[in-house]
């Protein structure tokens, strides 16, 4: 994928990753750099241009489509995360719903929408941004890790289906990020511009899938381990 020129469309796009995404995007000579938030008036960044988007929102999504009919990249960076136990009682099922509804129907719902718009101009690609969470569990972030992973099978399901028109789907894996959804974590934790500038060389490079950073490279190292790391092994 051709970054030079092109069109880009970042949603969660006023802060952390997405921020550093669309600066990114810039900084690799993107034409035009559509920003997407819940409230555009969060949206600071010289140069980019504020779209109303809540991926959690019908309307949103239809008309941001509208909008952005010229693009050829759209990077689903939105998302949320919670620290709620699957089996706690009064919350574990709203939480999970909660962060399904952002990390997958979230993604599956922008791909619906923006799947016709990048056929239309040529192919282009789709950037869909997880974790190295989407193939090991940890105690404070299972309800995630199950979002992280349905979105994983989500892209890999879109990448199928996606390649007839020509659109490439890169599916972005990494572990912690310095950014406020990782504030409370005490952990070794990757720069935001880093990772979204391997995603972008990742995305020139035209491949499928890039682990970012030196978590995800160890987490999927470990499949091979005996028993592997997502049973508990680490």
């Amino acid at each position: 994928m051709h970054i030079q020129g092109s069109v880009a469309l970042v949603t969660g796009a006023n802060r952390g990753l997405g921020l550093a995404y669309a600066k990114a995007l810039l900084a690799a000579g993107a034409r035009k750099v559509y920003a997407g938030a819940r409230d555009p008036a969060t949206v600071t960044l010289p140069g980019v241009i504020a779209v109303k988007l809540d991926v959690t929102r019908p309307q949103d999504i239809t008309a941001a489509a509208a909008q952005c009919a010229d693009v050829d990249i759209v990077v689903n960076n939105a998302g949320i995360a919670d620290t709620t136990p699957l089996l706690d009682p009064a919350h574990g099922v709203a939480a999970l719903r909660r962060l399904l509804d952002t990390n997958l129907h979230g993604v599956h719902a922008m791909a619906l929408a923006f799947a016709p718009v990048l056929k239309a101009n040529g192919g282009g690609a789709l950037v869909n941004m997880l974790s190295a969470l989407s193939w090991v569990s940890l105690g404070s972030l299972d309800a995630y890790s199950v979002s992280k992973a349905a979105a994983w099978a989500l892209t890999n399901g879109l990448r199928n289906e996606l390649r007839a028109q020509g659109t490439q789907v890169l599916a972005v894996h990494a572990g912690y990020i310095d950014t406020d959804m990782a504030s409370h974590v005490d952990a070794p934790k990757s720069s935001p511009d880093d990772i979204a500038r391997r995603t972008l060389e990742a995305l020139a490079r035209g491949e499928s899938e890039v682990l970012a950073d030196q978590a995800s490279q160890q987490v999927k190292a470990g499949f091979a381990a005996t028993p592997s790391y997502y049973l508990g092994a680490a």
